[in-house]
Order: structure tokens, then C-alpha cells, then sequence
């Protein structure tokens, strides 16, 4: 018999670091440093050598993370910056948030990430710089992505808020482009406790703006160099996520073979997650495709199985990028994708028997 099945589970990941997530809270506790406290330091050093890069910057949330790249980048109004409409809205969010215009390019139909072969095309004299999103744990082709930036002389943020942990071509997310943005949001690979992300640059002068913009663009104490937000991460935040860093390469290991029993189980039954030869996905979802998706989510939960869709509706068809006048059949592949995918329950402590039964369900509500 199956236990009850999570769709993330916190709980069995929360039990077995318990002992050094509660002394690391209570030291945070007594020292009562509760913003930018002496973990921050500590995370970020941990970080940056996890990821290999010199610097990183820990922030708020992901959100954050990407707005505040973008303004290092100087982006602002009139400017453009090229990405996907297959991603969560932060994405494009955060581009409008500073007056500048989304410009979305199609994803490739497997890897649902950013076409290479259409960014030149969408490039501008306006655009300011490039947002691949290494969607559902996988990395962007940021080989063919830097190629073309770097032909057009532009900067490029790896949006990595669902793929922390993955590799390309043997280099970490987050070290593969100008600067690298993530989320540590609970449910992400490595997740805290609540909201928190990162920035991520070999550069010495991005690192130095992104920390001062990170405190209201203060250079030091009431003294306010550039404009910027209150983007600090919790101390709390911190040390949850120092106690999950001690498993978390275990983690990254345990979801590369639960990714590859679910395709083994269910590759001849429905379209399944195709990782690039190239990529060590961390399936931050996995990600199915199926016809009918509202009919088999509902066979689904009737058998005790949760299920998500990461995205139903692309970036131009939601009605805050209306005023772009991107209609139906603008991005074929991404349309195409939101009305099929779907994901199923992934995280590290999926037992082999609970994807058993994942699978059953799955292949029964497909009949």
C-alpha cells in the first residue's frame, strides 16, 4: 500500500536535517541579526563556490533577483530585452516593471527552452540584453545563446529560478552567462522556508552593483550612490538553506534517478521530458505532455495522485501583456505546450513504489 502521495515533500527532507536546522536557528535566534546577519556571508560564500562563480548575492526572492540583474544591466524605459513567453511571469515582469518592453522569441519543442536559432531575429537596436529561463530544471543551449549575444554585443541573465543544481556541458547553473538569477522558494531544488533567491557574476563591477542596489543602492551606511530596492534576504532564510546545502548535492543525485525511472515507466505512453545530451537536469518539475489534460488530472486525483500544469496560459496571452498585441498563433510552439504539459509529483524522497503507482494511474486514466 502506498502512503499518501506529495506533490513536493518538505516533511521527509524537513526530519532528516532537523538537528543542524535547529541549531543553526537558534543561533540566528541569540544573535539576533535577523537581516543581513553573519550567514548571509556565510551562504553566499557556500553558494558562489557550489555554483563556481566569484560572486554571489543573496536577495529576497527570485523576483528580486531578476529585477535587480536587470537594473544592473541599466535597463529602463525604451529599452527591450529578449526572452520566452513559456516561463513564469517574473520573467517578463520584471522587465516591465522598469519601463522596458518584453520581446518574446519561441522554445524549442522539447526542451521548452528559448529557440537560439530565433533570438537574432528579435533583436533590436533597443534591446538591452538576453533572459534564457532554464525551464523545469534544464538549462537553456547557453553555448549558441552566448554566441549570439556575444555577436551582438549583448548581456545575458540566465534565468535559473527552477534549475539551481543542474549542469550544462559540466558547468553549474548560474555560471554560464553575465550573471546568473535564482529562487529559493520552498518548493524549488533547494528551497528555504519562504521567499529568497540570488544573483550569480564572475564580474567584479555587476557584483558591486547588484549589492548596492540590494540595499537601496546604498554604497555605505545613508548614502545612496544609484537607485534600489529593499532586496535583503531574511537570516533565517540563510540558515535553512546552510542546513539544506549539506544534503543538497545528495538531492540533485536522487532526482536525476527519479527522472529517469519516471521516463523508463512512462516514455511509451505519453511525451516525456527530453534532457539534451548535453544537461544534467534537475527536475525542478517533471513534466509530461497528454491529450485531454483536464480529463486525466482528474483520473488522477481520484487515485490519490497530484499533478500541476507550469504553464497553462504563454506570457502574450495574459492580459497584462495585452498591450503588446500578441494574439493567438504569435508562439505556436508555446501555445502548443500550455495546453498539453503536465507535472507530475517530484522531489527527492519519491520511492520507487510511489512512482509504481504514479505510472498505474497515469497509463489507467490514459485509456
Amino acid at each position: 500500500m502506498v502512503s499518501a502521495i506529495e506533490f513536493i515533500d518538505l516533511k521527509t527532507q524537513q526530519k532528516r536535517i532537523s538537528a543542524d536546522l535547529d541549531r543553526r536557528m537558534k543561533a540566528v535566534l541569540a544573535h539576533g541579526n535577523y537581516i543581513m546577519g553573519p550567514e548571509i556571508k556565510e551562504l553566499e560564500e557556500r553558494l558562489a563556490a557550489y555554483a563556481g562563480v566569484t560572486h554571489c548575492i543573496a536577495v529576497a526572492s527570485g523576483t528580486d533577483a531578476l529585477l535587480i540583474a536587470l537594473m544592473a544591466l541599466g535597463v529602463g524605459p525604451g529599452d527591450e530585452v529578449v526572452t520566452t513567453p513559456f516561463t513564469f511571469i517574473a520573467t517578463a515582469e520584471t522587465i516591465a516593471l522598469l519601463g522596458a518592453k518584453p520581446v518574446f522569441v519561441d522554445i524549442d519543442p522539447e526542451t521548452y527552452n528559448i529557440d537560439p536559432e530565433l533570438i537574432g531575429a528579435a533583436v533590436t537596436e533597443r534591446c538591452k540584453a538576453i533572459v534564457p529561463v532554464s525551464l523545469y530544471g534544464q538549462c537553456a543551449d547557453f553555448e549558441r545563446i552566448n554566441q549570439v549575444a556575444e555577436r551582438l554585443g549583448l548581456p545575458v541573465i540566465e534565468d535559473a529560478c527552477q534549475s539551481f543544481g543542474a549542469t550544462y556541458r559540466g558547468k553549474r547553473s548560474c555560471a554560464l552567462s553575465s550573471i546568473g538569477c535564482t529562487s529559493f522558494f520552498p518548493s524549488k531544488p533547494l528551497g528555504c522556508y519562504g521567499d529568497a533567491g540570488a544573483c550569480f557574476t564572475d564580474s567584479d563591477e555587476l557584483a558591486l552593483k547588484m549589492r548596492q542596489i540590494r540595499v537601496h543602492g546604498q554604497e555605505r551606511r545613508y548614502h545612496h550612490s544609484v537607485i534600489g530596492v529593499n532586496g535583503r534576504m531574511d537570516t533565517l532564510q540563510a540558515a535553512v538553506l546552510l542546513a539544506k546545502m549539506e544534503v543538497f548535492p545528495d538531492e540533485v543525485a536522487s532526482r536525476a534517478l527519479i527522472g529517469a525511472r519516471y521516463a523508463e515507466l512512462l516514455r511509451s505512453h505519453v511525451v516525456t521530458p527530453r534532457v539534451a545530451p548535453e544537461n544534467r537536469s534537475v527536475f525542478a518539475q517533471y513534466t509530461i505532455q497528454v491529450a485531454g489534460r483536464a480529463a486525466v488530472q482528474e483520473k488522477l486525483a481520484l487515485r490519490g495522485v497530484p499533478t500541476a500544469v507550469h504553464y497553462p496560459v504563454p506570457l502574450h496571452l495574459q492580459p497584462a501583456f495585452a498591450r503588446l498585441g500578441l494574439g493567438e498563433g504569435s508562439f505556436p510552439v508555446s501555445e502548443a505546450a500550455s495546453a498539453r504539459v503536465m507535472s507530475l509529483p517530484m522531489h527527492p524522497y519519491l520511492s520507487e513504489d510511489a512512482q509504481g503507482y504514479i505510472a498505474d494511474a497515469l497509463r489507467a486514466a490514459l485509456d
